[in-house]
């Protein structure tokens, strides 16, 4: 009874006070759950706040009702300093949850202005994604990530701007530190919790991790059942789409002893992962929660995927000695799956109808987590089992998915407030430990589970595969829908 009543007790906690003005780009699912979680959690009157969307898929009525100011317009390459001139100065926070509004292009422009920054994915301009002028590795999150990698040393020290932090990318960073430290002491490694890049990486070096899995596995479902020409998800359909119909790119470990048939290593930036020639929407992996058991999980590319295993990278001199295998491994809602099914039977053209559940869902959990294989006591997966039923408990406008990226909206931007002069930072350079104290109380079960479970259990019993049984974690178990 103690443990719930100080996690309530937290769901009413200010953090920090803000004087300056904020801006939200974009008010779907995320904009609509984290809102009120903002001013729930940060010392700031509704008067601060600008929401600016490009069209009102819900929401307005609340935004409106909390006394906000919302303007119904599409940000532009040729519009977007006109938009935000004026609204944005020294000590303002950008909050930007848009799909389709170059990141670079708004981190710029905040710290020329001096104002703090957030985003939960690095967003091309339009056709960033799907332009076929562009090379198969330059519509990579790759690609995204180095172009914004390339501004961090000329505004070192500038106004901070969190990178990619919601859910994951974002919490999923910090659930990896924690899982590490969960298993240093579990195994008896006498280690002290590492401060430092270095530290984090000999820490995993250590432990044996050779693989990072962020296991995802949704079961909420709405009564209604999907329409021929919808698309169904329980959070940003347009974001689905477009990181499904990229490639499917994971961190490459220093244990594989080759790529896939398909895979291809980019000829610039940090070489800490690699792409296969096909889109994630189309790729499964076989993965394992604890609630779920295993599953086919997609090979959906997020910034994660590069940044932890770039993070986690160890060098002598310009020799790479140690890095973990990292990739996102994500099962959608039922009703998503057949809504991705009908979608790549088109060649990955959209339907013209969306509809995102909240309110309509009857039933199930989002179970969050990332998985660390290759250590000696086997699978390790850490993360949040929330379900709907205590969702509806923690915050108004959210399921169970998407308030696991709220939460870690929120604490970004009260991390950033405590640290306004950091300039770019990613989620793995930020203290873990803080996000997920203001991040707990929004989770649900937060848990971590030993398995015996491997990508080889079970397989080759009712038809022969080839797998080379000595390399347990190579990736000869990839899958194309």
């Amino acid at each position: 009874m103690a443990k719930k009543t100080s996690q309530k007790s937290r769901r009413s906690t200010k953090h920090v006070s803000f004087k300056g003005r904020m801006v939200m780009i974009g008010f779907g699912s995320i904009g609509q759950g984290v809102l009120p979680l903002i001013l729930r959690h940060i010392g700031i009157k509704p008067s601060q706040i600008t929401i600016i969307a490009d069209e009102m898929r819900g929401g307005e009525a609340e935004a409106r009702r909390f006394g906000i100011t919302f303007i119904e317009k599409r940000l532009t390459r040729s519009n977007y300093r006109q938009m935000l001139a004026g609204r944005l100065g020294k000590g303002d926070f950008l909050v930007n949850l848009s799909v389709e509004v170059a990141s670079t292009a708004l981190v710029e422009l905040c710290q020329e202005a001096g104002a703090l920054y957030i985003d939960t994915c690095i967003e091309p301009w339009p056709g960033g994604y799907t332009d076929p002028s562009l090379s198969v590795s330059r519509r990579s999150n790759y690609a995204l990530r180095d172009t914004m990698l390339k501004l961090k040393p000329r505004y070192r020290g500038g106004p901070t701007a969190v990178i990619a932090h919601g859910a994951n990318p974002g919490l999923v960073s910090h659930f990896a530190k924690q899982a590490l430290v969960n298993l240093a002491r579990d195994t008896g490694l006498k280690a002290a919790v590492p401060t430092t890049r270095e530290g984090w990486g000999k820490l995993a070096r250590r432990l044996g991790v050779k693989v990072i899995h962020i296991a995802e596995r949704d079961t909420q479902v709405s009564p209604r059942p999907k329409e021929v020409g919808e698309f169904v998800n329980t959070w940003s359909i347009d974001g689905f789409v477009s990181e499904g119909g990229q490639p499917a790119e994971m961190g490459w470990g220093t244990h594989e002893k080759a790529l896939p048939a398909d895979g291809r290593r980019h000829a610039f930036g940090c070489d800490a992962a690699i792409y296969l020639n096909r889109p994630g929407l189309l790729t499964r992996v076989r993965t394992w929660t604890p609630i779920e058991g295993p599953f086919h999980g997609f090979i959906i590319t997020h910034n994660e995927s590069i940044s932890m295993a770039d993070y986690f990278t160890l060098r002598d001199g310009k020799k790479v000695v140690y890095r973990p295998t990292v990739h996102y491994a994500y099962h959608p809602c039922d009703q998503a799956i057949m809504s991705m099914h009908e979608i790549a039977g088109k060649n990955l053209r959209q339907q013209k109808r969306q509809r995102l559940i909240v309110d309509e869902i009857v039933s199930g959990r989002d179970e969050l987590g990332v998985l660390l294989m290759g250590h000696k006591k086997g699978a390790y997966w850490y993360g949040s089992q929330l379900d709907i039923h205590e969702t509806r408990r923690l915050a108004p406008y959210n399921n169970a998915t998407s308030i696991q990226v709220c939460a870690p909206v929120l604490s970004g931007i009260v991390w950033a407030l405590e640290n306004p002069e950091r300039g770019l930072v990613e989620a793995d350079e930020m203290d873990f430990a803080r996000n997920l104290e203001i991040c707990m109380p929004y989770l649900g079960p937060v848990v971590g589970k030993y398995s015996d479970w491997t990508p080889l259990k079970d397989r080759g019993v009712l038809f022969p595969e080839d797998i080379d049984k000595t390399d347990p974690w190579q990736f000869r178990n990839f899958r194309v829908s």
